[in-house]
């Protein structure tokens, strides 16, 4: 059997293919941006087949760096944005409707009108999560209510609704395969994550019919062949997973009590809770981690909508940087010092704040506020959204937490990860592979492919590249989250 692992990893801004070998080291990288559309205030959309041609864009780029063939590759794992949501045609493949990012808001009416009927405490016990309009149901709802014929064709059983890795998986197999994975369910709103089963109250409530869903497995499962045409040969997908959990694998966060943050467009804390779904008292999202052999371990989860979009809108909006790599140097000329705030709520707040109808603001300018004082507040915007969510998980889980291991584009920046480091008071780690995403998805189609036999194999693969201890004395380290917090609390306007 070939030993080489192709992790498929689509993100909201860029589709990217990663070739490992069967030890988890990184031979080969291809990537692909594509555009983001903006049709209305909060409305945030992507072109289907931009998603789809990139992804087999960059597989094949990968496959041809590596001067590898599809026959060389064990098995494929992939990881995607999640929420992001799709409904295409059951014959065609093709969607009926731009796919609406997780980042959307456009469904905030509908989301209070729930509010208001009093279902949050049944949504929140079956699903794990709040009723915001990250999820997909209520984008999939708009879908079949906004688009002509759409949900009349729906009870039809004439279409398939998927999030990003349902609808690679039924391209990738020709429209064989319509099936998505445990992870990636539990983002939908409408998945019980104590059944383990699509939520028949919740479809109904809802209205959405049962047959546009696909089937859900675990992480690791025989998801299908790829179709010989597009790669040349057929190539096993064996594990599928929602980028955030994916990431807690790729950086081996196994015991209860440990915990990870991605840095990308946006950022994703989560810890595991190990056999049992934590309920949160601070408004963080009790979710499935991962799923193997039917039993599925749970996390606690904190999404923050902006991060690694922050410093994109300064370099794209903006124009202030020509590019993401200039920030490091910009912060240490200014360091913690400017009193300058970017509360980058450009589509609402996430947990623990939940508030669609908050808005962007910089505050804390005067006449010497200059460029890199705008970047260094945009980096320092990801430090305190972070602590945030620290706040809130220790206080949910009852416990200390003493580190975190960080990954995705942003901790590259030195500077960046220890004002992290600072800001939160616990050392941070940073593992060798920063792409673990990518990585965790390639390490679960290799765990179902028999390339490893267990997770604690996979934790040896692990590795640390460096640890940041905080530096910061406490006194300053909180006068500066209470800067934080005052910055908040006038962009909600409480």
């Amino acid at each position: 059997m070939p030993d080489y692992l192709l992790a498929i990893d689509q993100g909201t801004t860029s589709s990217r293919a990663m070739i490992f070998d069967e030890h988890c080291r990184p031979l080969q990288t291809a990537q692909q941006e594509f555009a983001q559309h903006f049709p209305q205030d909060g409305w945030v959309e992507h072109d289907p087949e931009d998603i789809w041609q990139s992804v087999v864009s960059v597989v094949r780029n990968a496959l041809q760096q590596a001067g590898l063939a599809a026959t060389d590759i064990c098995g494929i794992g992939i990881t995607n944005q999640r929420e992001t949501t799709l409904v295409w045609n059951a014959e065609t493949g093709q969607a009926i409707y731009p796919a609406i990012v997780w980042q959307d808001r456009r469904t905030a009416a509908y989301c209070d009108q729930l509010r208001e009927q009093g279902h949050e405490a049944l949504i929140s016990e079956r699903t794990g999560l709040l009723i915001d309009p990250y999820f997909s149901a209520t984008k999939l709802r708009w879908i079949l209510d906004q688009v002509p014929g759409a949900r009349q064709q729906a009870e039809q059983g004439q279409l398939r609704f998927g999030t990003v890795d349902s609808f690679l998986l039924w391209r990738l197999t020709g429209g064989r395969v319509h099936r998505t994975d445990a992870t990636n369910a539990s983002r939908t709103l409408l998945f019980n994550i104590h059944t383990q089963q699509w939520d028949q109250q919740l479809l109904e409530l809802m209205d959405i019919p049962a047959s546009l869903l696909p089937e859900v497995l675990d992480n690791t499962a025989e998801f299908g062949h790829t179709d010989p045409s597009l790669f040349g040969a057929p190539i096993p997908v064996a594990a599928m997973a929602g980028d955030q959990q994916a990431a807690l694998v790729g950086q081996a966060c196994f015991s209860p009590g440990s915990v990870k943050s991605t840095y990308g467009t946006g950022c994703f804390m989560v810890m595991n809770t190990g056999d049992t779904p934590v309920r949160s008292a601070h408004r963080l999202l009790t979710t499935v981690a991962y799923r193997l052999d039917g039993k599925p371990t749970y996390a606690l989860e904190g999404s923050i909508f902006v991060a690694g979009a922050a410093i994109q809108w300064l370099r794209d909006g903006l124009r202030l940087i020509s590019h993401a790599d200039e920030t490091e140097a910009l912060a240490e000329q200014v360091g913690d010092q400017s009193g300058v705030y970017l509360v980058p709520a450009f589509t609402g707040l996430g947990a623990p704040y939940w508030d669609p109808k908050a808005r962007g603001a910089i505050l804390g300018l005067t006449r010497d506020t200059g460029i890199a004082e705008i970047v260094t507040a945009g980096l320092q915007s990801v430090c305190f959204q972070t602590r945030d969510l620290l706040e809130a998980m220790q206080a949910d889980g009852n416990m200390a937490i003493t580190s975190l291991r960080v990954d995705g584009g942003m901790v590259v920046n030195n500077w960046m990860v220890q004002a992290l480091a600072n800001t939160l008071g616990v050392a941070v780690e940073r593992p060798r592979i920063t792409e673990t995403t990518a990585l965790g998805a390639a390490c679960l189609a290799g765990l179902q492919r028999g390339l490893f036999g267990s997770l604690q194999e996979l934790a040896g693969h692990w590795g640390r590249e460096r640890s940041f201890a905080p530096l910061m004395p406490e006194q300053r380290r909180l006068q500066l989250y209470q800067g934080w917090l005052d910055a908040v609390r006038r962009v909600r306007g409480t």
